[in-house]
């Protein structure tokens, strides 16, 4: 048993360090001094609590769902970032986008309070519109002077990452416990409820 608490105890370290890292736990900190495009596209998910915690609810949340479903989250999470940086970076401006995305950390955590089983097609439109709104914000804030695509490949590693991550360490949790997710989800929705309020 000491490899899964080894393993949550690297997570929740690496998490500490990023958060310590950022200097902030606003939304979208600066990218002063990341230089090249690609480190930008991969520090940006890192940098902002609202995507980090969106992440992991995805992950977390796909533990639930169907097997065939589950192997499909992570490359609807990819094609929804795409949509949104691609609209973003073609000049399409979405207003309230930033509530669109507080919307979403709160939200998957209501679904993972849940772990509610979506129809494939219904969870599938839910991925890539919440990740839609990630990906508006992550083109959007590109740094100046930087390559896109690279950019995009880094923030498209970073989450991807993150949702692998997630779902690695609520597999051992879920082993354990099915009510330590739902705990997540509780801790996720108020967190994004601050984020809808402030």
């Amino acid at each position: 048993m000491k490899r899964p608490f080894n393993f949550l105890a690297g997570m929740l370290a690496l998490a500490t360090l990023t958060l310590l890292a950022s200097g902030t736990v606003y939304a979208h900190p600066g990218l002063e001094g990341v230089g090249g495009g690609f480190l930008a596209g991969l520090t940006h998910p890192l940098l902002g609590l609202d995507h980090i915690v969106a992440m992991v609810a995805v992950g977390l949340w796909s533990l639930s769902q169907v097997p065939k479903f589950r192997s499909m989250i992570p490359l609807l999470a990819m094609l929804g970032m795409l949509l949104g940086a691609l609209s973003a970076w073609a000049g399409l401006v979405i207003p309230g986008m930033e509530f669109g995305v507080a919307m979403s950390v709160l939200l998957m955590g209501l679904l993972l309070i849940t772990l509610a089983r979506m129809p494939t097609s219904l969870g599938s439109l839910i991925v890539v519109l919440f990740l839609f709104c990630h990906g508006q914000a992550h083109g959007s804030e590109m740094p100046s002077g930087i390559a896109p695509w690279a950019y995009l490949a880094g923030f498209t590693v970073a989450t991807l990452g993150i949702i692998y991550l997630a779902r690695r360490a609520g597999s051992l949790m879920a082993a354990r416990d099915k009510h330590l997710l739902k705990g997540i989800g509780v801790a996720i929705a108020a967190l994004g409820a601050s984020f809808v309020i402030g």
